[in-house]
């Protein structure tokens, strides 16, 4: 029997497993590192795999959607969480870890190609597109509950593999859900359509839209990942800095539809990039309670980019169909994969530099991720530059089409 209702809550709980991850990755950073003996470098190569498993299963759920449906997909994201969270437990070290992260990472993907055509699928109109966005609310809500349990159990001096434990309760939950359901069949299928798609996704404009969600996803993605190493010395909590990042990004997207038609997304994008960049200028250089209004600034300043990305190649490249928007979010997530391991490249580089001025303990870890974030202010700074072209390419009379 069909219940598109629960179908709904099922997607909404796959969501914040995906949620979850992340923040609790972001929160026991540190205590991996110290457990393995692992390097800045090696913690980015596993944080990587979380970025470069959602891609790849993204991109193959789109492709096969319409030949296997949501079901099987979901399926898949089920086996590929608990597998990857059971493996993360027991890895022993840094190879483990690795194959564990890419797991986890191909389940997120999984959810995202499965439960966004779904809920299309299941609904129409303005209903559609009310159940669309607050799904979307539940990963930087989700990362709100997630990143501040995360603070809980390490306030108790749990390890990190009781957090890890903690991934599994809403991954049985969506399965629970999902148990038994029929779920809806695609509307749209055929190999032409999927040829429309892709000849679409060679226009110019798509092409420049793709370049730019990989600065726009490192911009969101890199600062969180590396909250509670390199702000543990801030003078402010890491994990309710990304608590109240992620809060008031949730809060922007539930709220944000008037914004958004207002200024359309050009005006949007060229103005989240100026806020993004002035929220991590802020991260980069202040400490105490201004940190947590940088968090409050940043959190506005991202909290745009990811539908907004999606919502451009929806409306102005609506060619592209189902097959664009997942080209750009797995380009996201990909760029987010290739970028983790330089960020620790960046965080070793700063920490021998800063050694080498006689700086050690809690001054030596404020400096160096001062330095690091400092570094991040290219991604945003970029930004400003291609949606400054961005926002007169599309005024002009004749719009570029694809």
């Amino acid at each position: 029997m069909k219940n598109d209702l629960r179908l709904f809550y099922g997607s909404c709980f796959a969501l914040i497993t995906t949620a979850f991850s992340f923040a609790i990755y972001a929160g026991i950073l540190p205590q991996l590192g110290e457990d393995f003996n692992l390097s800045a470098t090696q913690l980015g190569f596993i944080t990587s795999m979380w970025f470069l498993g959602f891609p790849i299963s993204m991109i193959l759920g789109g492709l096969f959607y319409h030949a296997i449906g949501p079901k099987r997909i979901m399926q898949f994201a089920f086996f590929s969480h608990t597998i990857g969270i059971i493996l993360a437990i027991y890895s022993g070290g840094y190879a483990g870890l690795i194959v564990a992260t890419l797991l986890i990472g191909i389940g997120n993907g999984c959810t995202e190609a499965a439960c966004n055509p779904m809920i299309a699928d299941s609904y129409t109109g303005k209903r559609m597109n009310t159940l669309m966005n607050r799904f979307h609310m539940w990963f930087p809500g989700g990362i709100v509950l997630g990143s501040l349990s995360s603070l809980f159990f390490t306030n108790l001096s749990l390890g990190w593999e009781v957090q890890m434990w903690y991934i599994i309760i809403p991954t049985v939950i969506y399965a629970y859900l999902f148990y038994g359901q029929e779920f809806p069949k695609p509307r749209i299928s055929g190999d032409a359509a999927i040829i429309k798609n892709l000849k679409a996704c060679f226009s110019p404009v798509f092409i420049f839209m793709i370049i730019c969600m990989a600065f726009t996803a490192i911009s969101e993605f890199g600062p969180q990942q590396w909250t509670s190493l390199i702000l543990s010395q801030s003078g402010a909590h890491p994990l309710v800095l990304l608590a109240l990042t992620t809060g008031t990004m949730a809060i922007g997207r539930y709220f944000g539809g008037e914004f958004v038609h207002k200024f359309d997304q050009t005006g949007v994008l060229l103005i989240s990039a100026v806020i993004a960049f002035i929220g991590l200028f802020l991260y980069s250089s202040q400490t105490g309670s201004i940190a947590y209004l940088a968090a409050i600034i940043f959190g506005a300043g991202i909290c745009y980019f990811w539908p907004n990305m999606i919502g451009f190649v929806a409306e102005k490249i609506p060619e592209s169909g189902a097959l664009g928007m997942s080209l750009v979010g797995a380009m996201g997530m990909f760029s987010s994969a290739i970028f983790q391991p330089v960020i620790g490249g960046w965080v070793d580089s700063a920490t021998e530099q800063q050694e080498a001025l006689g700086l050690t303990g809690n001054e030596l870890q404020l400096a160096v991720g001062q330095t690091a974030l400092t570094n991040m202010l290219l991604f945003p700074g970029i930004l400003i530059v291609a949606f400054t072209i961005l926002y007169f390419w599309k005024k002009r009379p004749k719009t570029v089409e694809a």
